[in-house]
């Protein structure tokens, strides 16, 4: 078998919540300074028929700034991600209706050091659908050698 666990880093970007009418975790920044990859995984529960509203995650990157911070954040364009064609930078779109339980993955290909994550809901969710968001950190600079 070959050691996967020292070259990857997770990182918790949204913690499992329940997302509803007007309730939606607060945008997080992830840092990629010194990996070359990421891969963004949603945890997604059912969201039932009743809810007709949407709900969305968008998927932004930005530079360095010089000071190593966020220079101007922009959408990701399909050159920047696998596994979807992104819309404005929207990665995921959970329609409105029923929508079943699943994981969904992407890859960030973008090449710039900060990306933030993004959810928006519109419309009638007054269930909810619970969310979890991992950003899984690759191919680092600085790994234990085999």
């Amino acid at each position: 078998m070959k050691d996967l666990y020292n070259h990857i880093t997770p990182v918790q970007a949204v913690a499992p919540v329940n997302v509803l009418d007007d309730t939606v975790p607060a945008a997080m920044e992830i840092d990629l300074v010194d990996f070359n990859s990421a891969v963004i995984e949603v945890s997604c529960g059912t969201k039932i028929a009743g809810d007709a509203g949407t709900i969305t995650l968008a998927l932004t990157h930005a530079d360095d700034d010089g000071d190593g911070a966020a220079d101007s954040y922009a959408n990701v364009a399909a050159k920047d991600v696998q596994g979807v064609t992104p819309a404005s930078g929207v990665i995921l779109t959970l329609a409105g209706g029923a929508v079943a339980a699943a994981i969904h993955k992407f890859g960030y290909i973008g090449g710039k050091r900060f990306i933030t994550l993004t959810v928006l809901e519109a419309g009638n969710n007054a269930n909810g659908t619970i969310m979890a968001i991992n950003v899984i950190k690759g191919h680092g600079l600085d790994v234990p050698a085999i």
